[in-house]
């Protein structure tokens, strides 16, 4: 009838998700959930929320001639994303958007969502990794990175903090997305307004601490993941207050005191580990993260340590800023 319907069709990385099945019923799930909650909320389904579209056999994704996966999503148009930040308010509409996301997802039983990638955010393991890396150093890469390894084992106290509150049940365990970069939240390309939370692969079980951890890693920095001029590499406060605000606006309902307590220490620890996870890969040989250039993957674990100095030195401002910001909500 004249009208063009247009569509994302996306391959599946079988290399990080060994079990893609589970994978997508994880996603249809999801998806079929946040598409009733936005309209039962009045919202645009069409719009606000990822659609799989079935095979003509009935299947959430289709496996080509050679074993590929493929799925097929709405695509939502007008919409752009940024890798980086440029202005608080892109940072607040996407910590909004993730805090709106796990609020649509709170009265979703976290039983019903397989493990897609088991201990994801386990940073005791991520830490233990690292140093059986470092032990077989199978690439001859050790000598490269001691002063990198010797920062993170001087940081060892801080893996086991949030595995210990989760340990003794004092974390609850919730449907979280455990990817929010600030480039999984499509914008509306005339407004800035976040329309729409993409890329569910990771959705698993966990803490809403690690999914606020993450954003505050990939939100308040003004460089790229793996600058190599680490001058350029610090947090800077008003795009944290920005990541606060917008999430705490939208998961003041559901969210604990524990979990408050706990928002501003969460973003040094995921980009501890992320670090980590770094550092490991560049002396297993880069078999994890893709990579473009030499030492890659070390130059992005120093931008992550960096920029955990970089949150130690002003943890007490991020501290008072949550606490503000969170009485401020509350009203």
């Amino acid at each position: 009838n004249g009208h063009t319907n247009k569509y994302l069709v996306q391959q599946l990385n079988t290399y990080v998700f060994k079990e893609p099945d589970a994978l997508m019923k994880n996603v249809v799930s999801v998806t079929d959930y946040l598409h009733k909650e936005v309209i039962a909320a009045g919202g645009d389904p069409e719009r606000e929320s990822l659609y799989v579209f079935f095979t003509k056999d009935n299947k959430p994704y289709y496996i080509d001639s050679e074993g590929s996966f493929w799925r097929c999503y709405n695509c939502i148009e007008n919409t752009h994303t940024f890798d980086v930040a440029d202005h608080p308010r892109q940072a607040y509409e996407a910590a909004r958007a993730f805090g709106a996301f796990q609020q649509l997802l709170c009265d979703m039983n976290p039983e019903d969502i397989h493990e897609t990638i088991p201990f994801f955010h386990h940073t005791r393991r991520r830490f233990d990794h690292l140093e059986k890396a470092a032990a077989a150093d199978s690439h001859g890469r050790l000598n490269t990175c001691r002063k990198e390894l010797d920062f993170i084992r001087r940081r060892e106290r801080y893996v086991d903090v949030l595995l210990d509150l989760q340990e003794r049940g004092e974390l609850p365990v919730r449907i979280v997305h455990n990817d929010t970069k600030i480039n999984n939240v499509m914008l509306d390309r005339e407004t800035d307004k976040a329309v729409c939370v993409i890329d569910l692969d990771t959705v698993m079980p966990g803490s809403v601490l690690y999914d606020f951890g993450d954003m505050v890693r990939t939100m308040t920095s003004p460089a790229a993941e793996d600058e190599e001029n680490l001058d350029k590499t610090f947090l800077r406060m008003p795009m944290f207050e920005a990541v606060v605000k917008g999430y705490l606006e939208a998961a003041r309902d559901f969210i604990t005191p524990q979990e408050v307590s706990k928002l501003a220490f969460s973003g040094l620890l995921i980009t501890l580990e992320t670090g980590i996870r770094f550092l490991t890969d560049y002396l297993e040989g880069d078999v994890y993260f893709k990579t473009k250039k030499e030492r890659h993957n070390l130059h992005r674990a120093r931008t992550q340590l960096r920029l955990v100095e970089s949150m130690e030195e002003q943890m007490p401002e991020m501290e008072e800023c949550v606490r503000k910001c969170f009485q401020t909500v509350n009203g």
